[in-house]
């Protein structure tokens, strides 16, 4: 403590989550300092022996690196910490708490919000500056079981073509916790309905959120009924050790159905988004795989020979299929000896 400066605030998410009682396994703290934002985080770093780099020089942002945290040490925006905190995306973030007065400044009321569970927008303004605050508000949304504000909603409809002029990866990034989210389909839908995805997902519609939700609710009762088929819908193709990763089959099965069916649009729609190679092969391997049983399903098994085949096509990503194939209403009776077989 006696390293932080006397009016270095704690903000953001973690302060909410605290509010909240939420838990989180991994720590992600923001701090925001009056000035010598970069030092400070330095002299931390150097006192506990933690990584230290600096991620924005000219806006005096810093990150410090522990075993189970990241501290980010950032320069106010504006002269006070409440300008700074009118300058953030929705109220129930921006909250400030002091460390050394053990006080909390709230000047948007944003403890309210979170009693009420009300996201709701601090200005227009702010969620113009940054058009990516526009998803992360479905993202949010989600994560806290919370509802859009009508007027803020409102004005994210007002504001969403500008979404389409954001990086990529960012985007991505977005999309990326919202399938990940056992809430996520059906505001990720809310969030297509409200317009902001047709530049990124041209091509889908209402019905392909409908189905999400479908594979959402079949993966909940397969994890209190088949456990190991549930773990390895939560798997990936190598253990993933970097906080904020969200890549699981399940996850890259739901992706797989926000994709055109033609492979060829299907691969240029995830090269736009900024997919790893690793995660284009695994929802394209879906798809091949979901083509293939499609084509060669009827009311009897598979025989030996074309469940060899779909294996081969499916790779790793068979356990997505199989509960692709469930939420499209293939019988249990054809589709769970597959499994027990792979």
């Amino acid at each position: 403590m006696s390293l932080l400066p006397q009016q270095a605030y704690l903000v953001g998410g973690s302060v909410r989550d605290a509010l909240l009682r939420r838990q989180a396994d991994y720590l992600d703290l923001d701090f925001v300092l009056p000035e010598r934002a970069i030092a400070t985080a330095q002299g931390i770093a150097k006192h506990y022996g933690a990584g230290f780099v600096v991620l924005d020089a000219d806006h005096q942002i810093a990150r410090v690196v522990f075993a189970n945290a990241t501290v980010d040490f950032a320069q106010q925006v504006g002269p006070t910490i409440l300008s700074d905190l009118h300058r953030r995306d929705f109220t129930i973030n921006a909250i400030a708490y002091s460390p050394h007065s053990e006080t909390l400044l709230d000047p948007l009321d944003g403890c309210a919000d979170l009693q009420r569970k009300t996201l709701c927008m601090v200005a227009a303004e702010n969620l113009e500056d940054d058009p990516l605050r526009l998803l992360r508000a479905y993202r949010q949304a989600a994560q806290l079981g919370f509802s859009l504000d009508p007027t803020t909603q409102q004005t994210i409809r007002n504001l969403a073509p500008a979404l389409g002029q954001m990086a990529a990866e960012r985007v991505r990034g977005e999309l990326d916790c919202l399938l990940s989210l056992p809430e996520g389909s059906t505001l990720l839908g809310l969030a297509w309905q409200d317009g902001l995805l047709q530049t990124w997902l041209p091509e889908v519609d209402r019905s392909h959120f409908e189905r999400l939700a479908t594979l959402d609710q079949l993966a909940a009762q397969y994890h209190e009924r088949w456990p190991e088929f549930s773990q390895l819908l939560h798997s990936w193709v190598k253990e993933q050790t970097t906080p904020g990763l969200h890549r699981s089959w399940l996850k890259a099965t739901k992706l797989s159905q926000l994709m055109p069916p033609d492979l060829a649009s299907a691969e240029a729609t995830l090269s736009q988004l900024k997919y790893s190679r690793a995660e284009q092969q695994a929802v394209l391997n879906i798809l091949k795989g979901w083509q293939y049983w499609q084509q060669h399903q009827g009311d009897t098994p598979l025989p030996p020979g074309q469940q060899y085949q779909l294996f081969k096509l499916a790779g790793a990503g068979f356990g997505g299929i199989a509960l692709l194939s469930l939420a499209c209403g293939v019988p249990e009776a054809l589709v769970l000896p597959l499994i027990q077989r792979y």
